[in-house]
């Protein structure tokens, strides 16, 4: 592993700054696994307020449009301005996905030096042979130096749900598959793409999308699920026209985890590179980034 690889995702960028002087990181945990249930303490997936005996108030509701993480910990501390090592009652948790709970871990890890980086992709263990739109965590142990790939979603409340039997916090091969490790799965034949997606949304435009979500994570720009931009809106029929061509290169960088060429990837084209506003597809807005 290169050095200037884990410096680079040993820092924060835009979606996962964090303010150095603020008294909401007193007592936080060193432990990358121990951050687990401090993030499980803070947000309630909207999809499983049920579970916690929470009916989200419509109010609420667009608290998921919650992008950066330091908007995360204004919010979460809005509804308790307790310190974030406090759990709180479901009900007082700010309502999020599973990118709130990826990209905020991920800021806490990089604010303590560790490296991380935020997956987008798709998850096995929710449905029954249907591969689920998800996102987890990244972080780098040094031994035995490799990318640990953790769900910091799943609580106890969740696993028991699923009826889980494996370690979460180690995601074994296959039960998590980045959106560049689907998309080459379905595009050699090895899965149907109409199995990838979520809600009302699926196919291989879907993991297309995911592709370039996840390419804008590894460059630290960590978007919510519906954001869209650049190639993401080119209409395309088939899978042999030049958009996926394009996701083709990418998703080979990726899963080779060749950092700088998808670094290059995505500095070098338009229509992967995040521009200044996205559109929110939930919303029906154009939403500005911080810079």
């Amino acid at each position: 592993m290169r050095d200037d690889e884990l410096a680079y995702y040993s820092t924060a960028g835009p979606m996962t700054t964090l303010d150095p002087g603020s008294d909401a990181f007193e007592e936080l945990p060193e432990d990358p696994l121990a951050l687990g249930p401090v993030v499980q303490g803070l947000i309630l997936h909207e999809f499983w307020a049920d579970r916690y005996g929470v009916e989200i108030p419509p109010a609420r509701a667009d608290e998921v449009e919650t992008r950066a993480a330091s908007a995360m910990v204004e919010l979460i501390r809005r509804l308790d301005p307790a310190p974030l090592s406090t759990s709180r009652p479901p009900d007082r948790r700010m309502i999020g996905n599973c990118r709130h709970f990826s990209t905020l871990t991920c800021a806490l890890l990089r604010r303590s030096g560790i490296p991380a980086r935020a997956r987008c992709g798709f998850a096995t263990y929710f449905e029954t042979d249907r591969y689920i739109d998800h996102w987890v965590v990244e972080y780098w142990e040094p031994a035995p130096a490799r990318w640990r790939r953790v769900d910091y979603q799943l609580d106890l409340v969740q696993r028991q749900a699923l009826g889980l039997a494996f370690d979460t916090t180690d995601l074994p091969p296959g039960s998590f598959l980045d959106a560049a490790e689907a998309w080459q799965l379905c595009r050699s034949g090895g899965a149907d793409p109409e199995r990838f997606g979520i809600l009302d949304f699926w196919g291989i435009w879907f993991v297309r999308n995911n592709v370039v979500r996840d390419l804008a994570a590894l460059n630290k720009m960590e978007l919510l699920p519906w954001d869209g931009w650049g190639l993401m809106t080119v209409a395309e029929e088939h899978e042999a026209g030049p958009a996926s061509a394009v996701i083709d290169k990418v998703a080979d960088a990726i899963v080779a985890d060749a950092w700088l060429e998808c670094r290059g990837l995505y500095e070098e084209h338009d229509l992967l590179r995040v521009p200044e506003a996205v559109v929110s597809y939930r919303a029906g807005t154009t939403v500005a980034l911080p810079a």
